[in-house]
């Protein structure tokens, strides 16, 4: 694991050495291991080639050192991340009569390219983002994993484009275009995220998750070379219990291969079935005691510790915890918002920024249950979608809108869950109700927020399954926008920024295509969803762990805003001071405040998402131009 920089400028504008240098100091956080830094002129001498590298060491301590050279000196890479299945393709290569000077999964990417070219990136099992030079057809190869665990930041500047694992790196290149983009403000407010591939500044873009590009002689061509298989893969296993014995032998090697590490490793345990079902894989398979490492808050309502200190006796593990105080939180914000370059969109990143700095003493890198929910549908959401057809053909959009949505609209401030699962129902645009979900306000409020009823124009491909039940729609969008742009986002920046890496079985390539097989009701069957895992785990977890309520990181926020941490909203959202007043509707944000604040309503996501806009704002000063977009009314 580790943080790549670099560009492809014409060599008249190359910012040089030191600001190579300088891009991937920025990034040090991320590899506090070694650096290493390379430059060539292509062979017109128009162009040049800079890659920078920090490395954090998992694999072959000793050697893997980057940017690394192929035996002949006709290849170069750069790269992030972590390919599980470098053992086989290994074997694979030296069968085919490739030598290997080290042990390192790096060597297995750049001899996997001499042998199959551009195509070597769909047999990669992996997270990963990377640059490759090929000396011999003067192109830079820059390739994205699958599911977007790793990032790649592409950044227009004069003559040519910069790279990165972060924003912030590329936004110290002289040049880079710092513009607000305002259709990002736009979706951002409806999504509580920044769909992909736009980032918050007009300048910067993100290469999107199962994408690959080709650069020769400045220009840049990119292609899908994966598409999350709910698209595609009919079911066709129709006994449950073949599914659930399928599912314990992907799930099972998903995790094994995960487990290849030369250095410290453990997991994070919330004590919810996603993370208590990794910790039981990799019991099986751990040589000595597993490290385990769980979170949580002083206010028992919102701490799950008591259920991970269940399962770490449960399966004896060396666990350690850490509890979270506001002060913590508060003191923890602004550093995970420089982290990610863009708004903090889930409060649940701060803990996790705490909790990896904690492990970052004893561990370099961690297993994790990310991605189970979007695999195995099981949000609620999920199952709401099944039956979301026949509440609309029994319940006309009219009698929805002047009946069902004024009645639940009228009910307390406890009632969100409710309100939330009624406003998805009634929504009859797909495209819309996706977003609705997890989103942070409507259309309509978004309009009311900013003044202009024009939509944001957004990425299609999120919503292009042109096939398949309301539920794999569903989950095709959380693998394609969801996740990508919003939790393995998050899962990234924050372990990273303390220097630890984290894995996840759950986003496994070949475990999706399994599932893909599952039909819907091998997934929403149960009660609580994902009924293939609680299956496949029943033998090894508690029916406390298997039949609770889902927790998860939750921050209460809600509470905090109400009480110690109103002057601090007050200071970001009412003061002389705020910028957020300047570019959205001042008395719009003070309606949602007031309502919160009083007790009517639960606006805690909204105005967590208006929050970290301001200190957004603040902290990154984007170039708002003169004013304010035409379309955008005072």
């Amino acid at each position: 694991m580790c943080g790549i920089v670099g560009w492809m400028v014409e060599a008249s504008r190359a910012p040089g050495e030191a600001a190579l240098a300088a891009l991937a100091d920025d990034i040090r956080h991320r590899g506090p291991d070694g650096s290493g830094l390379w430059r060539i002129l292509t062979a017109s001498g128009r162009h040049e080639i800079a890659f920078g590298h920090r490395r954090l060491s998992i694999i072959d301590l000793g050697g893997g050192h980057q940017p690394m050279a192929s035996g002949d000196d006709t290849v170069t890479v750069t790269f992030n991340g972590e390919i599980y299945n470098y053992v086989e393709l290994r074997d694979e290569l030296r069968a085919r009569g490739h030598t290997f000077r080290t042990e390192s999964d790096t060597e297995v990417l750049i001899e996997a390219y001499r042998a199959w070219g551009e195509d070597c990136v769909p047999r990669f099992r992996g997270m990963f983002a990377f640059a490759l030079f090929d000396r011999a057809r003067q192109s830079v190869l820059i390739a994205r994993d699958a599911f977007g665990k790793k990032p790649l930041f592409l950044a227009e500047t004069p003559g040519g484009i910069a790279f990165g694992s972060e924003i912030p790196a590329l936004l110290r290149l002289p040049g880079t275009d710092r513009r607000l983009d305002w259709d990002a403000l736009d979706a951002y407010l409806v999504d509580r995220y920044v769909p992909g591939p736009s980032t918050f500044f007009a300048g910067i873009r993100k290469l999107p998750p199962g994408c690959l590009g080709i650069w020769r002689e400045g220009r840049l061509e990119i292609r899908r070379y994966f598409t999350p298989p709910f698209a595609d893969i009919v079911p066709d296993v129709t006994d449950f219990g073949e599914a659930v014995r399928l599912f314990e032998a992907g799930f099972d090697e998903a995790v094994r291969i995960r487990m290849r590490s030369d250095a410290p490793f453990g997991a994070f345990l919330s004590g919810g079935l996603d993370s208590s079902a990794v910790v039981a894989a990799m019991a099986r398979h751990a040589r000595g005691r597993l490290k385990t490492f769980s979170v949580g808050f002083a206010e028992a309502a919102y701490s799950e510790l008591d259920h991970a200190r269940t399962v770490a006796e449960l399966f004896d593990t060396d666990h350690a915890e850490c509890v979270i105080t506001l002060e913590d939180f508060l003191a923890a914000w602004p550093d995970a918002l420089a982290h990610r370059g863009a708004p903090v969109t889930e409060t649940s990143d701060i803990p996790i920024l705490l909790l990896a700095r904690a492990a970052s003493a004893s561990v370099k890198m961690v297993l994790t249950g990310e991605g189970s929910d979007e695999l195995l549908a099981g949000y609620p959401k999920h199952r709401a979608e099944r039956w979301l057809a026949l509440y609309q053909s029994l319940v006309p959009g009219v009698v929805h809108d002047r009946v069902v949505h004024p009645a639940v609209g009228a009910m307390p401030y406890g009632a969100r869950r409710v309100k939330v699962l009624a406003n998805a129902l009634g929504e009859r645009d797909r495209t819309a109700r996706m977003r609705r979900w997890f989103g942070g306000v409507s259309s309509a409020e978004r309009a009311a927020l900013t003044g202009r009823a024009a939509a944001a124009q957004i990425d299609a491909f999120p919503f292009s399954i042109a096939k398949g039940s309301g539920v794999r729609r569903t989950q095709f969008y959380d693998q394609t926008s969801y996740l990508p742009d919003n939790l393995l986002e998050r899962g990234d920046r924050m372990m990273m920024a303390a220097g630890i890496e984290g894995r996840m079985p759950f986003m496994d390539v070949e475990l999706a295509r399994l599932v893909a097989r599952f039909p819907d009701r091998f997934l929403v069957g149960h009660p609580k969803g994902k009924a293939v895992l609680r299956a496949a785990t029943a033998r090894m977890l508690p029916a406390s762990i298997l039949n609770r309520k889902k927790v998860g990181f939750t921050v209460p926020t809600g509470l905090w805003f109400r009480g110690p941490m109103r002057e601090r909203l007050s200071d970001l959202l009412l003061s002389g001071a705020s910028e957020t007043r300047r570019i959205l509707r001042a008395p719009e944000i003070d309606r949602l405040v007031a309502e919160h604040l009083d007790g009517r309503s639960d606006h805690q996501k909204v105005l967590w998402s208006l929050a970290n806009l301001e200190l957004f704002l603040r902290t990154f000063r984007p170039d708002l131009g003169a004013g304010l977009p035409e379309t955008r009314v005072a």
